[in-house]
């Protein structure tokens, strides 16, 4: 366990001290909450929201939020390949699982943090949480969402050596994931050819838990939402152990 947290506290230090990573993960939220949701909230209503659009937005700004800080935080494995930090770790008497899971609980919680910022921000802006057992849901869902994609993160940059090839792969991979996931539309007004594709995309289950959460309306069930993006979760943590395990130096 000394591992694990030597690591997860290394990225926390990486974390505070980087200002401009801070600020840069909260812009594009912030972009969405500040222009998308004041300029659509007289024109759109959503069933359940009635005619407040932006609180319907600001539940899949806050994953946003996570959801970019956690996949993005994979790219340190590539810069300690680059910088000979990760093969000094490789070296010492500790196992590569240990490694990861540091590096996933760094990451997630880092993302945690970020969609936390977002949330108060939120509040500001007029989001009414329902309650604090309500809070604590959608906290639950943005701790999963981060390990989710930060293992996720993190498998990917096990098999890559070039900081920008990572991050032009996962803007590939990444916008599609959140476009598709509900943050911005409600799945159920979608056609028929689309809403089965946003039903196949972990990020819904978790943009649809953090919802629940925190206005007490949700389009899927929170139990289901749970136990989707908690499989995923698993799995991406499983798979990302694997292919860590294979890196090479």
């Amino acid at each position: 366990m000394d591992i694990i947290y030597t690591i997860w506290l290394r990225s926390m230090k990486r974390y505070i001290r980087s200002k401009s990573r801070i600020i840069g993960s909260i812009s594009m939220p912030m972009f969405f909450l500040l222009f998308l949701g004041f300029g659509l909230n007289s024109v759109v209503n959503i069933p359940g929201f009635g005619e407040n659009y932006i609180q319907f937005l600001m539940p899949g700004m806050v994953a946003m939020s996570v959801l970019f800080t956690s996949v993005f935080s994979g790219i340190q494995i590539i810069w300690d390949k680059q910088f000979g930090f990760l093969k000094e770790t490789l070296v010492a008497p500790v196992t590569r699982m240990e490694i990861m899971l540091g590096q996933t609980f760094g990451g997630a919680t880092t993302a945690v943090i970020q969609g936390i910022l977002i949330m108060v921000i939120s509040l500001a802006l007029g989001l009414k949480i329902q309650s604090m057992f309500g809070f604590l849901i959608a906290l639950g869902f943005m701790v999963i969402i981060g390990i989710s994609f930060t293992a996720f993160g993190i498998a990917i940059a096990s098999r890559m050596e070039d900081m920008t090839g990572f991050q032009l792969i996962m803007n590939f991979v990444i916008f599609p994931i959140f476009g598709l996931s509900g943050a911005l539309f409600p799945i159920r007004s979608l056609p028929d050819w689309l809403s089965p594709i946003t039903r196949i995309d972990p990020l819904t289950y978790g943009v649809e838990g953090i919802r629940y959460g925190l206005t007490g309306a949700s389009q899927i069930n929170p139990v289901l939402c749970f136990l989707v993006i908690g499989g995923f979760a698993c799995g991406m943590t499983v798979i990302g152990a694997f292919l860590f395990r294979k890196i090479s130096i």
